[in-house]
């Protein structure tokens, strides 16, 4: 169990439960807790506007409050993957309630984006043994990530975001960064697409493109 919980902040424990951290070909931004009524189209704006790809990791919970806004970031060509249902940690709840999380979250986005799921992030970045068997059983790929902004906190601003997310970036990263509030710091997401302004001008400074982990 202690590895599945050093994951998410300790390579070699991610490496040694074989779970993803990084790509091949670039630098993967990807974005959980969605959809948001406002964080995601201010993300989708910024993303369009730059011509980037992205991968969102859905709550199914929040999909079938939006579905439209589930199906427009399919349309313009970004992923979608599962976050799970609600949004708990793993470790917290038995096996059964894992499985039954994973299936009403991949149905809630299926169902609303008509796209083969491919990935799953679970909440926390925190897998439980029998949550990572259950992921790998539904054939979805495990993926964490290697970058992130920490942008949930209350007292942090955009620019401290966007420093942390491009600290020593390199190609084959996954930034971690969310497009909404619902489980973070109230207005969280404002200063998201501040930074994620600053992240693509850095990126561009850089010319490392950006890939889809799926």
């Amino acid at each position: 169990m202690i590895a599945h919980l050093l994951a998410p902040h300790v390579p070699r424990a991610a490496r040694g439960l074989g779970i993803q951290r990084t790509v091949s070909g670039g630098v993967a931004l990807t974005f959980d807790d969605g959809p948001h009524p406002e964080g995601t189209p201010a993300v989708l704006n910024v993303l369009e506007e730059a011509g980037i790809k992205a991968t969102f990791f859905l709550v199914g919970e929040q999909v079938e409050r939006r579905p439209a806004l589930a199906a427009e970031i399919a349309a313009r060509g970004h992923a979608v993957a599962l976050h799970g249902y609600r949004h708990r940690p793993q470790p917290a709840i038995c096996a059964r309630a894992v499985q039954d999380d994973l299936a009403r979250g991949a149905e809630a986005i299926a169902q609303a984006t008509g796209a083969e799921l491919k990935c799953h992030r679970p909440p926390y970045g925190l897998y439980s043994p029998a949550g990572l068997e259950a992921v790998r059983r539904r054939g979805l790929r495990p993926i964490l990530w290697s970058r992130w902004g920490k942008d949930w906190r209350r007292l942090t601003t955009p620019e401290r975001i966007a420093a942390r997310a491009t600290r020593d970036l390199g190609a084959g990263d996954v930034i971690l960064l969310h497009d909404a509030d619902f489980y973070s710091a109230k207005g969280s997401h404002e200063r998201t697409v501040e930074a994620l302004k600053l992240i693509v001008r850095e990126l561009k400074r850089q010319k490392i493109g950006t890939v889809l982990p799926v």
